[in-house]
């Protein structure tokens, strides 16, 4: 589809619009920008904002297509409630990265960000964009009093899953809160080995495949619960490999290549358990369905099909 003209001129008012508010808030956004590059866990941040580019780009047909003339009313409702929790976290708070005056601050721009399509293009447009603009909300950095939470629960659940893959193998093993200890090797699954990097690379990827692969929302939201314990069982997989390996190969795979550089390996290993799960999905919904095929989630069926 060729972009029309009155498309273009959105554009480029969308994009003005972007730059403004850029320009007043640059400080905020290079805090965004080095908060990201800095921390493992919010290496993410830089890339939504990209990923969500592509994806207005690449589903340019359903989000520009109609010719209808909607309402802006909620773009400049968006931009003022944006507006507002800005200002509150830049002046009335302590916006420190980490904060949760931080994550408000991103909050607002986002916001604000999303208030601007929705004006530049109207809401028919903001609707049919629903998912790559709501993506956005990954580049807010969660507050490290959540954070720590999250690292936690997945730190727990992975020491729990390579425990249970001790005790099924009938490796002897001792358990005291992280520490594990089998025949001459005793491990801590610490903070840095919760993977809660991998597991939000995980999180990403399953929500894309969500958005082009299944049809309801009951399916999609099944999916990405899932999520969840693949992400565990996945970090004790890797966990319990490298020890075994430690205690029946060589001492060295603790420390080695494998542990520094092999994450990609089980994070394959986690999508394609997910992948088996979202193939049980799909086959449910169609058949549900009636053998219907799935179309791209509020999309055009004839746009879904030209994909």
């Amino acid at each position: 589809m060729s972009v029309s003209s009155e498309t273009k001129k959105n554009l480029v008012q969308f994009l003005l619009l972007l730059a403004v508010s850029a320009a007043l808030t640059w400080k905020s956004l290079a805090a965004l920008v080095q908060y990201s590059l800095s921390h493992e866990d919010s290496s993410h941040v830089v890339v939504i904002p990209f990923l969500t580019a592509y994806l207005l780009w690449s589903e340019r047909d359903a989000i520009f297509g109609s010719s209808e003339k909607s309402s802006k009313s909620i773009g400049v409702l968006l931009i003022a409630l944006g507006a507002v929790g800005y200002a509150a976290s830049r002046w009335m708070m302590d916006p420190e990265p980490g904060s949760s005056a931080f994550s408000l601050q991103v909050l607002s721009l986002v916001t604000v960000w999303i208030g601007f399509f929705v004006v530049a293009f109207g809401r028919s447009a903001g609707k049919a964009a629903l998912f790559p603009l709501l993506l956005l909300l990954l580049a807010i950095p969660l507050p490290d009093v959540i954070l720590s939470r999250v690292v936690y629960s997945l730190e727990k659940g992975s020491t729990d899953i390579t425990y249970a893959i001790f005790k099924t193998l009938r490796v002897p093993t001792l358990r005291d809160g992280f520490f594990l200890t089998v025949p001459g090797i005793t491990i801590e699954v610490a903070p840095e080995c919760s993977g809660i990097r991998s597991s939000v690379a995980m999180l990403i990827t399953c929500l894309l495949a969500a958005h082009y692969y299944l049809r309801t929302w009951w399916g999609s939201l099944v999916f990405m619960i899932l999520v969840v314990p693949v992400a565990m069982i996945k970090n004790g997989i890797r966990i319990a490999t490298l020890t075994l390996l430690s205690l029946y190969v060589d001492p060295s795979f603790l420390k080695g290549s494998l542990h520094r550089d092999g994450g990609f390996v089980f994070f394959f290993i986690g999508l394609a358990i997910l992948g088996v799960a979202l193939i049980g999905i799909r086959r449910l919904e169609q058949r549900i369905a009636g053998g219907a095929q799935p179309t791209l989630p509020g999309l055009d069926p004839k746009f879904a099909h030209q994909s």
